[in-house]
């Protein structure tokens, strides 16, 4: 036996919450416009220093290894 296909169109999710969700996308996507200071590529969202998420990597890890040569 086959099911009988649905005519309307009902929707699952509220239209208020995907508009909200759309808007907030929207935002974030232009939020990220800043540039890196070294490279000059897109900046990390979490980055207080410009900085892109290699450049970040490299003196996160140069801070470690400086910690460590002072120490020996």
């Amino acid at each position: 036996m086959k099911r009988k296909l649905a005519t309307g169109s009902a929707s699952v999710v509220p239209q208020e919450l995907l508009d909200r969700a759309k808007s907030s996308f929207e935002a974030d996507r232009l939020r990220r416009t800043a540039k890196c200071t070294i490279c000059g590529s897109e900046s990390a969202p979490i980055s207080s220093e410009d900085l892109c998420w290699v450049c970040r990597r490299l003196k996160i890890s140069a801070w470690h290894d400086n910690d460590t040569q002072m120490s020996a």
